[in-house]
């Protein structure tokens, strides 16, 4: 049981730290000029990045554990859900980072307002996928009780 409660709050955690991020941050950031929107959003994916990465690592582990010591089908499904944010963050989202991080404030201007605002639409992804294994698990660990 303990490692379905590890997988549960780790994986809120991430979810929690996604919505906000899509909910909040990114659209409040939207409303800036075109330089500091780009100043803004830099450091703020940087330090984001290893605790989303952990997050999602972490909680996919332990929702694996909890599958191995219950064999209930939700946490197999949640960790896939949750770990998912690698390859979609990898394949789909790092090439928009990498060319925004290329850029400088200077260059800001309405490519790089075109980038964020698909980069806001994309992190949506990671917000759902993360609620999604939140909930699994959720479905999970009441399984076991």
């Amino acid at each position: 049981m303990v490692p379905g409660l590890v997988a549960l709050v780790l994986a809120t955690l991430f979810a929690g730290a996604a919505l906000y991020i899509s909910l909040v941050e990114h659209p409040a950031r939207m409303g800036l000029e075109d330089a500091p929107l780009l100043a803004q959003w830099q450091p703020s994916y940087k330090r984001a990045l290893p605790i989303q990465a952990g997050l999602a690592m972490l909680g996919g582990a332990a929702g694996f554990l909890a599958w191995y010591g219950s064999r209930e089908w939700q946490w197999v499904a949640g960790s896939l859900l949750l770990l998912a944010n690698w390859p979609f963050t990898m394949l789909v989202i790092m090439p928009v980072n990498k060319r925004l991080m290329g850029m400088t404030p200077q260059e800001a201007g309405a490519g790089s307002r075109a980038l964020l605002q698909r980069w806001g639409s994309l992190h949506g992804v990671r917000s759902a996928l993360g609620s999604a294994a939140s909930l699994l698990f959720v479905w999970g660990f009441l399984a076991i009780r």
